[in-house]
């Protein structure tokens, strides 16, 4: 079942299913809460909240976001970390939730690192899967810039045609209903698209963030993920409250849905000290 709840005065939804140790999910772009179903009915002795991140899914975009902070499309807006954990943390108020895990994949992952840098007395643990704490190269902004310009011009079909590709070799050519059922819930409007794109070359270097995480993190790597490659999450380990670091070698960019029962493996094992 959907719920929702206000961050700002914008409408955001959310699931909510099981009971036990809170834990919030927050799922790749351009999908929605509906990526982490495989993985969650695979946990027990978890209450697993699942928003769908602002402009995604049942979440409204909102219309106070900010422009001008991606130079190279100065007219975009922006949607931010900041904004993205913001939204988080008026769920968990909403919730009447101190405290909690949190497991994020890519974009989701970008969230908890500025989650720890806005409310670490939150976060009891932190779960990255298939995301990295590097900032967006100067290469990957230039081809934001052009997907911003795609996404206006010609809308954003083809840009989640191509997001399959993100998909990992292995899943493509044994498992390919994963391809439809993941295109399935790519449903982002050119709107969000743009803030989206805009938000992801502007997010802040949190290598030094790493530096500073003392909760216990998780950090699982796909073997066949281009977009967060193992090389780049192993920048986890100097985490100070320890990391353990697992690499899932069959998967790609959206690892918990394409090897879900390995994933649940390693999370579950890790989830024992909590």
């Amino acid at each position: 079942m959907t719920c929702t709840y206000l961050s700002g005065g914008t409408p955001l939804a959310y699931t909510e299913t099981g009971s036990g140790l809170p834990m919030v999910f927050l799922h790749p772009t351009p999908l929605d809460h509906a990526y982490w179903r495989p993985l969650i009915e695979l946990l027990s002795g978890v209450r697993a909240i699942v928003p769908d991140l602002r402009g995604h899914g049942a979440s409204q975009l909102g219309s106070s976001l900010p422009v001008g902070l991606f130079s190279p499309v100065p007219d975009a807006p922006v949607l931010t970390m900041e904004q993205l954990a913001a939204d988080v943390l008026a769920l968990l108020d909403h919730l009447e939730l101190k405290q909690a895990i949190f497991v994020g994949c890519s974009i989701g992952g970008y969230v908890l690192l500025e989650l720890w840098r806005q409310a670490p007395q939150r976060m009891r643990g932190l779960a990255f899967i298939c995301s990295k704490p590097q900032p967006d190269p100067e290469s990957n902004q230039v081809k934001r810039a052009a997907t911003i310009a795609q996404a206006r011009a010609h809308g954003v079909e083809a840009l989640f045609d191509g997001s399959q590709s993100l998909i990992g070799a292995t899943a493509r050519k044994h498992h390919p209903q994963i391809v439809t059922e993941l295109r399935s819930r790519m449903k982002l409007t050119p709107e969000a698209m743009v803030a989206v794109q805009a938000g992801l070359a502007t997010r802040p270097d949190s290598l030094p963030t790493v530096a500073t995480i003392t909760a216990p993190v998780l950090a699982i790597a796909g073997g066949e993920d281009p977009a967060s490659p193992p090389a780049d999450m192993e920048a986890f380990r100097s985490a100070p409250g320890g990391c353990q670091f697992h690499l899932v070698p069959n998967a790609g960019h959206f690892a918990a849905y394409e090897e879900p029962q390995a994933v649940a493996v390693l999370l579950s094992a890790w989830l024992k000290q909590f």
